[in-house]
């Protein structure tokens, strides 16, 4: 009988005895955070994931839970030249170790080339994909080339004018040291 796992809820131990695969194509709109960070919705974008559990033998002898996760969208951010949105493609293909406890996390995680997480019988997958892909955003998304022209000053017209009709204020010190000190009472 095959054993069925839903990534909201995973038996992480479980699922990695199985050898089991799960994969979907989600809408972007399911992940809350990352729509966050999005120039728009992207109700139309997937995120197409791939999770696969394994067991190996730890340093101990007994097995280890692993996880191999691949995941990858294509989403509208700013860009950061015209402020205009850009396709732009985000991907992870990571591995990750389950261990006991968060101090037993700590304490491996410097040594350990692998991600390092903590076994749950209700691990939530989505969470991790979603945190993943964040990470995977880049800081400054930009077009190869533009669809518009880039706007290379920071002021316009109004504001110019503005600026114009104000007083220099170094004139302005000029004129009152230049009367004379009866002319000022």
């Amino acid at each position: 009988m095959k054993r069925e796992f839903a990534p909201e809820r995973l038996d992480v131990a479980g699922f990695a005895a199985a050898a089991a695969t799960l994969d979907a194509a989600d809408p972007v709109p399911n992940y809350v955070r990352l729509v966050a960070e999005l120039a728009d919705a992207a109700t139309d974008a997937l995120v197409r994931w791939e999770a696969n559990g394994e067991e190996r033998p730890g340093a101990d002898g007994k097995p280890t839970p692993w996880l191999h996760l691949e995941a990858e969208a294509i989403v509208p951010l700013t860009c950061q030249r015209c402020l205009t949105a850009v396709e732009t493609p985000v991907a992870v293909d990571r591995w990750f170790r389950f261990v006991a406890d968060e101090a037993t996390a700590e304490a491996e995680d410097d040594e350990s080339e692998e991600d390092l997480l903590v076994i749950s019988r209700d691990f939530d997958l989505h969470a991790l994909i979603e945190d993943e892909l964040l990470m995977e955003i880049p800081v400054m998304p930009v077009h190869d080339v533009c669809p518009v022209p880039v706007q290379l000053s920071s002021s316009d017209d109004d504001f110019q004018a503005a600026e114009e009709a104000k007083p220099n204020p170094f004139a302005v010190l000029g004129a009152l040291r230049s009367r004379k000190p009866e002319e000022g009472k």
